[in-house]
């Protein structure tokens, strides 16, 4: 049937979509909340139009590590206001919540948020929302419960997080917790979000990931230190024989995991990042180094990688390790509209990694974001 009305026509001097090869100037027509048409030159009426010539128009963010919780829980943060407004509009909670108050999480953040939320359900059963050691006991970790609770959500509870440092298995050897977080995947069967052990460095690198399965994600890749993806100047051996095992690598920047000389190297030996993610939580609201999606890509570009290539880490790549490629981080017709403009500001261009690290680079802002055909 054809449209008599869109509404919302959106111009832009670039639209790029990799699912789509969208690489070139044009227009994306909007209707009911979803994409219904892309051309050069839209003719059909529009409620609303808008222009940005020297804007670049993405499918909508897609950060796979935050922390999305009641402001009262350990890492919370309000997910709308600090990622929706940066051009953000899916993500997914590493672990916040675990199997004893998941219903509880997901009245209080899931249904309350325009952006939409997928979990990384905590191997522990209180998740982070105390101020403890996420794994202070063995008996916080109940994994029939777990696999119960995740049964009964399938759709919003893509996982199941463990971050494995010192701070989260306090007197426990980090092994003995890992054998009980891959049970519970495997009697799930979903993957997992795991967060290296690197601090401190008694669990070689080799070791874990021959642990880990085809599709399982690996966050704070780009982290400095002898437990990192590089220590000695080059990707480890085993670190490119679990990517072609099928394992993924998310960047997970927060205050401790992203470094210039780190990630240098391995775009320089073409070892790219699966997904771009930035462990955003409270105490990053209003810290440096900044690093919400658009200047987390902005680093990347400045590191060496192709600036398509990073646009597709944060937009399509991250919707299929979700498995909802067919519906986000894509322009593909008929997909939800979930979308971010962003243009370069030209008044600054200095970055900085977590060390202290700079470089100069083009910085990339979010000038418009459409969530679900609404404009933010």
């Amino acid at each position: 049937m054809k449209i008599n009305t869109y509404d919302l026509i959106i111009n832009a001097g670039k639209v790029f979509c990799s699912d789509t090869k969208l690489n070139t100037p044009g227009a994306i027509g909007i209707k009911d909340g979803k994409i219904v048409e892309f051309n050069a030159n839209i003719k059909t009426k529009s409620i609303k139009t808008l222009n940005y010539p020297k804007g670049t128009l993405l499918p909508g963010f897609i950060d796979l590590h935050t922390h999305p919780a009641p402001s009262h829980w350990k890492y919370g943060m309000e997910a709308d206001r600090f990622l929706l407004s940066r051009g953000t509009t899916t993500t997914m909670s590493q672990g916040d919540a675990g199997s004893n108050n998941w219903d509880k999480y997901k009245k209080a953040i899931i249904q309350k948020s325009k952006i939409d939320i997928y979990m990384a359900l905590s191997a522990a059963n209180n998740g982070e929302e105390y101020d403890h050691p996420v794994f202070e006991s063995f008996e916080d970790i109940d994994i029939n419960q777990a696999v119960e609770t995740i049964k009964n959500d399938p759709k919003l509870i893509w996982g199941i997080s463990a971050n494995l440092s010192e701070t989260c298995t306090y007197i426990h050897k980090p092994q003995n917790i890992m054998s009980k977080v891959l049970e519970m995947a495997e009697k799930s069967s979903k993957p997992l979000l795991y967060g290296m052990r690197w601090e401190p460095f008694d669990w070689e690198i080799r070791d874990q990931l021959t642990l880990l399965r085809a599709n399982d994600v690996v966050t704070y890749c780009f982290h400095i230190g002898p437990g990192g993806l590089a220590p000695k100047g080059q990707v480890e051996d085993s670190v490119w024989e679990a990517k072609e095992k099928g394992i993924k690598f998310d960047i997970g920047h927060g205050m401790n995991s992203f470094n210039f000389e780190v990630a240098e190297t391995a775009i320089r030996e073409g070892f790219l990042p699966d997904s771009i993610s930035t462990d955003f939580y409270y105490r990053h609201t209003n810290t440096l180094p900044v690093h919400d999606v658009p200047h987390t890509i902005s680093k990347l570009i400045a590191s060496g990688m192709n600036q398509n290539d990073a646009f597709e880490r944060a937009t399509f790549s991250p919707a299929k390790i979700l498995g909802q490629e067919d519906q986000i981080g894509t322009l593909s017709i008929g997909s939800v509209a979930d979308i971010v403009v962003i243009e370069e500001n030209t008044e600054k261009s200095e970055l900085i990694d977590v060390n202290g690290e700079k470089r100069s680079g083009k910085l990339w802002e979010p000038v418009l974001t459409i969530k679900s055909g609404s404009i933010i």
